[in-house]
């Protein structure tokens, strides 16, 4: 009888699994059947990552919340899904909806080629207009020096704040807080208007 398995991941202690844990319940796991870790997904060895591939068998399904969770390039998630489907599994996300290979379709395989090759399109054109906006507020002064990393933080989240990305999209990829996120953005506005007035 097959299983239906459930991976999640944050980068930072600091950060909650819990939504993603509670999507997975959902649809269907078990919590004997969660497998959890808080690391950075640029990380190559992810121990729970691998226990869960590890203890796959045919016909079990892997659920991830979305593909950001699991993989961290084309390369990366193509790789993973190939490791699964070698132990006769099969891996699906639920934000993704695209990514599901429980279906005998050859187009599956086809879209989980394009689709990572777009999702890795669009991090290299995050990461892209995060160093144009990085450039930008060192030019207004923003930037002086080596910024110790909540600095960093705050510029990058100022960097993507300025390029017009919405908060909701900031959260997502610099994995803060909304909390933190709006936090940030309100304490750069205080100062824009110290500075004016």
């Amino acid at each position: 009888m097959s299983d239906i398995l459930g991976y999640a991941r944050v980068s930072t202690d600091g950060q909650n699994l819990d939504r993603q844990i509670d999507a997975l319940m959902a649809a269907g796991v078990s919590k004997k059947h969660l497998y959890f870790e808080k690391m950075t997904g640029t990380k190559s060895d992810r121990p729970e990552l691998n226990r869960l591939i590890d203890d796959l068998e045919t016909d079990d399904i892997v659920v991830i919340a979305d593909l950001t969770r699991i993989s961290r390039s084309t390369k990366d998630l193509l790789e993973i899904a190939d490791k699964i489907k070698n132990k006769g599994a099969y891996i699906k996300s639920l934000k993704d909806t695209w990514l599901d290979t429980t279906s005998n379709n050859p187009y599956n395989v086809f879209l989980l080629t394009v689709m990572s090759d777009l999702s890795q399109l669009e991090r290299d054109l995050i990461s892209q207009r995060t160093k144009e906006g990085l450039v930008s507020a060192k030019a207004r002064g923003r930037n002086g020096g080596r910024p110790s990393k909540q600095n960093e933080k705050s510029e990058m989240v100022m960097a993507l704040y300025d390029s017009s990305m919405k908060i909701a999209d900031i959260v997502r990829n610099t994995e803060l807080s909304r909390r933190t996120v709006n936090r940030i953005v309100r304490n750069h506005s205080d100062k824009a208007e110290t500075i004016t007035a």
